[in-house]
């Protein structure tokens, strides 16, 4: 991974990265299956109005034109790369919302592209791997808990190290703000949403400054951002510290969250704590908000977020609120591969190598790797009859485990080239030891 790359921030894998990154999204993919969700792929290129409507600065998107224009081009619609998949997914429902059951559940594993700054752990182009739950109108919060539930799980299968969801809901915060006096909560929540990376003065002075709120508002603001829990006891704290005089939203958001976090404690203890002082800067979140932080990797900040949004999806009268979160598998990728934290058990899938004796032995060498094949023995024959040491050698470069050699008498015999044990073998019956069979990903002192 510690490459000069041609073009800055766009990351290309050497083939034992790019088996790892596979492992991760068939890892991500079988979990997201198994609980339900179907796969969608949306379309790379989107307008630019359907970007910029949901409140992305423009500077990051890619816009898209052909070098040579013609006179159609002032009345077309202008394009551009799509910056997520949430927007476009948001397009997607209502464009097919006669065709499709809600709720509807789908997953979205797919490269996007974003126009910032690169650096480490940011890229110009990345995979993000999503889940949402769509309703049609109306959506039970008990899909809040699944999605939150399933993702944690898919983290754990992924064995990526100790992880935590840090879970917030908005209607607790903007509640909580309306209850001190403070109407304009979304620029509350944009502020908040800093504190990690301004500080608690900075946070206050910006509050005065843009909202007119008072030292003490600030200071209960950001008191409530204090509060972290690892259960439901976040509820007794926060009417502690804004009195029993609170507005219902704030009721709403402290019901929702004693409940998601008791679900989190039920079915992935030990994965979750309640964070109050996650916000979430995107206006079109409602409800839950989460973020996840990797232990170890801090500094790449939330590794997976999202949260619940009523109307990012409308279309004339009809609503179609959703709870969604993202995996940023590129970011995470790149951080384990080069601290060395997951690496794959070889560089290629092929487990055999078929050794040839003479160049008129091809034709048979590829009967015999097609047995294997069938069988579902991924093999390779060797396109010349160079000396045996010589095909060793290449196959050992390519992290082939083992050879395959076949006598003028039709005898065959297999060589682990890692132990130097060779025994004899019959393409129709022989199978590699299972963990073999397939490259798979190591993690360090352990095996994925």
């Amino acid at each position: 991974m510690a490459r000069n790359a041609s073009l800055s921030g766009y990351l290309e894998f050497l083939p034992a990265e790019r088996l790892t990154e596979l492992h991760v999204l068939d890892t991500l993919r079988h979990v997201f299956e198994v609980h339900g969700f179907s796969p969608l792929e949306t379309r790379a290129v989107e307008t630019v109005d359907t970007l910029l409507q949901k409140g992305e600065i423009d500077k990051e998107i890619y816009a898209i034109s052909r070098i040579h224009e013609d006179e159609r081009a002032g009345k077309e619609a202008k394009l551009a790369l799509r910056f997520d998949n949430t927007v476009p997914f948001a397009r997607y429902v209502t464009e097919n919302a006669g065709h499709l059951a809600f709720p509807f559940r789908r997953y979205q594993i797919q490269k996007v592209w974003r126009g910032e700054r690169p650096q480490a752990g940011r890229f110009r182009e990345f995979s993000q791997a999503d889940i949402d739950i769509v309703g049609d109108g109306a959506l039970p919060f008990r899909c809040d808990v699944e999605i939150a539930i399933v993702m944690a799980r898919a983290l754990e299968a992924l064995r990526i190290g100790d992880f935590t969801l840090r879970v917030n809901n908005r209607k607790l915060s903007e509640g909580f703000y309306r209850s001190i006096g403070i109407e304009d909560t979304a620029a509350v929540l944009r502020i908040v949403d800093k504190l990690e990376k301004i500080g608690p003065s900075r946070v206050a002075q910006e509050l005065a400054e843009t909202v007119g709120a008072s030292a003490e508002q600030a200071q209960k603001a950001l008191d409530l951002a204090q509060i972290r829990t690892v259960d439901s006891s976040f509820a007794a704290k926060v009417r502690e510290l804004v009195g029993e005089d609170f507005s219902p939203l704030l009721g709403e958001g402290l019901t929702e969250l004693s409940e998601m976090m008791s679900e989190l404690n039920a079915r992935v203890p030990g994965r979750a704590v309640a964070d109050l002082s996650i916000a979430r800067g995107l206006d079109y979140y409602t409800g839950t908000v989460i973020e996840t932080t990797l232990h170890g990797h801090e500094d790449l900040g939330s590794i997976c977020s999202g949260g619940r949004y009523e109307s990012l999806a409308s279309k004339g009268k009809r609503i179609f609120p959703g709870v969604g979160l993202s995996i940023g598998v590129t970011r995470l990728l790149s951080a384990l591969l080069n601290s060395g934290e997951l690496t794959a058990s070889r560089s290629v899938p092929t487990v055999v190598y078929v050794a040839l004796r003479s160049t008129e032995d091809w034709a048979a060498a590829q009967d015999i790797a097609d047995q294997l094949r069938d069988r579902g023995i991924s093999a390779e024959v060797a396109l010349s009859a160079e000396k045996f040491g010589k095909q060793i050698r290449y196959a050992d470069r390519r992290g082939i485990p083992f050879v395959w050699f076949t006598d003028d008498q039709g005898r065959h015999e297999v060589k682990d080239i890692r132990s130097g044990e060779q025994t004899e073998a019959h393409p129709s019956q022989w199978a590699p030891p299972a963990e073999d069979l397939n490259p798979h990903i190591i993690r360090k002192t352990e095996k994925l």
